[in-house]
């Protein structure tokens, strides 16, 4: 190992003097940027060893690359991760406290914010969103009145990104079309609603559809949909656009102009549609099937890599937006499967299995020693300074203020940087509640009628047993973190920031006049 680590070392060394010497720069890598929706932490079998399928693919990043088990999303449901893995400032600190969009709202991410887009488009990079936004359109028209031959705005094209192809929302939310630029190829003009799903316990989204006059839109439930519309093509769909974009952009790339292509898939989320091809695979149901699928794509997206000749300089970022949905726990039942992977709680809970995530990066040219578990914290809005740190960009003040690099742990095996503390938060069902984690230990933060709750992450990995009370400095240290987190506008160090609201109700442990005594 130490013969291993000196020829390492002396290589990085000579790297450096040649760079030096000849005055070249390595060149920039390709990043790709795959955001699974609703995968828990136990859904790829790398992670889990009690996994009712495989994810070969999945597990192949793993091994070629480092497999990051503390890794977590901003928040437990969909629009704030998003929002947070794009701007590397945390989602809470917008005007959006609680729950997700519909397919129409003003954009999350306000003009000018920096984007992982628009940092890496100003460094030269193509840049393409293919998949689920869900981070708010403004459609033209309304509901009742649309004109689809005027174009939708305040959308990805707005926020650094140079194409755009995929779907606005969650498939249980209005419009559904194949959106490519800012027009839909075939106008949503129907309607529909969910349908039964006769594989899975929840809906489907597949004609017949409805012309319009025969439902009321103004009734729950009514979506626009476009008549080419059918839920269990947006995995191929979304992987044919990407890998067709990338085609046209290989020479770019071999020449020293890379890309970036944000990737997020609409699975395993409702409704849960394997195609028939997928059927009767793994021993999870139609869910696992689906999470198969899943990775099969990821398999095309890594072989069309390999065929075009620019698979060793591209970085990959594998992650999910939240923990699993609700039907993990009839999934513990039926298949004996845990797409929570042992952790506690799923999709919008405060515990980790509501952020808790899969998070796995690959990058042939820039990973030392690749095949490597971290246990080091990282959160999904660490991408822009990291990403920033590897093509050279220092952050500016008002940017990804919460984001700090992991670039270290990439590129160093021995790197024992810790992450400064990470909030992660609860989001729905009455679970609007912060945590603050600091290394092993992290709080639940109580107020009102709840306690604070304590755990040792390292000890206590499933948050079994709350040690509060056993430990009363370390909960007032958290809590002193966490009030200086938000108060201050950011993680990071650097000049405080403004929230974009002032005090929330969901500070449920600080009082309006301590939140203005700490700014």
């Amino acid at each position: 190992m130490k013969i291993s680590r000196l020829f390492q070392s002396a290589f990085l060394l000579i790297a450096i003097l040649s760079v030096s010497l000849t005055g070249a720069a390595e060149p920039l890598p390709n990043v790709i940027i795959i955001y699974t929706d609703d995968q828990g932490y136990g859904d790829v079998s790398a992670m889990n060893p009690d996994a009712k399928f495989q994810t070969p693919n999945l597990d192949r990043l793993a091994r070629e690359g480092v497999m990051f088990t503390r890794g977590h999303s901003a928040d437990s449901v969909c629009t704030p991760s998003r929002y947070g893995l794009l701007t590397g400032r945390y989602p809470w600190r917008t005007h959006l406290k609680q729950g997700v969009f519909g397919a129409e709202a003003e954009c999350l991410i306000d003009d000018g914010r920096l984007t992982i887009a628009s940092l890496l488009k100003e460094q030269g990079y193509h840049t393409a969103m293919v998949g689920k936004w869900h981070l708010g359109m403004d459609f033209p028209g309304t509901k009742q009145n649309r004109d689809w031959s005027q174009p939708t705005v305040n959308m990805p094209l707005d926020k650094g990104f140079d194409y755009y192809y995929g779907i606005p929302a969650s498939m249980n939310y209005g419009v559904l079309a194949w959106f490519e630029g800012r027009y839909a190829a075939v106008p949503p003009t129907q309607l529909t609603s969910k349908k039964k799903n006769a594989r899975h316990s929840d809906y489907r989204i597949m004609p017949p559809y409805d012309d319009r006059g025969a439902r009321d839109l103004s009734k729950n439930g009514v979506l626009e949909v476009a008549p080419d519309f059918i839920d269990n093509q947006c995995l191929t769909r979304f992987t044919d656009e990407a890998i067709e974009w990338m085609g046209g952009k290989v020479d770019d790339a071999k020449d020293g102009k890379p890309f970036l292509v944000y990737l997020p898939y609409t699975a395993p989320h409702y409704p849960v549609c394997p195609l028939p091809e997928f059927h009767g695979q793994g021993d999870a149901g139609a869910y696992g099937e689906f999470v198969i699928e899943t990775d099969h794509h990821v398999g095309r997206i890594l072989r069309f890599l390999q065929r075009a000749g620019i698979d060793e300089n591209t970085l990959i970022v594998f992650t999910s937006d939240n923990g699993p949905e609700n039907s993990w726990k009839q999934r513990i039942q039926s298949h004996g499967h845990d797409s929570r992977g042992g952790l506690r709680g799923g999709k919008r809970s405060v515990y980790e299995g509501g952020h808790r995530v899969p998070f796995l990066v690959r990058w042939p040219a820039g990973i030392v020693q690749p095949g490597r578990q971290s246990d080091r914290i990282v959160g999904q809005v660490d991408l822009l300074a990291t990403i920033g740190e590897l093509v050279g960009v220092d952050l500016p003040e008002d940017a990804g203020e919460d984001s700090q690099s992991f670039a270290a742990v990439l590129t160093d095996p021995d790197s024992v940087s810790q992450r400064l503390p990470l909030i992660t938060h609860g989001n729905g069902g009455g679970q609007h509640r912060y945590a603050v984690t600091d290394g092993d230990w992290k709080l639940v933060l109580g107020g009102n009628t709840d306690a604070h709750e304590l755990y040792h992450l390292g000890r206590d990995r499933a948050e079994t047993r709350n040690v509060a009370a056993e430990y009363p400095d370390k909960v007032q240290a958290l809590i002193e973190s966490i009030n200086r987190i938000v108060t201050q506008g950011r993680t990071t160090p650097g000049e405080k920031q403004s929230n974009d609201t002032e005090y929330w109700k969901d500070l449920i442990w600080m009082s309006p006049s301590e939140y203005a005594q700490e700014n």
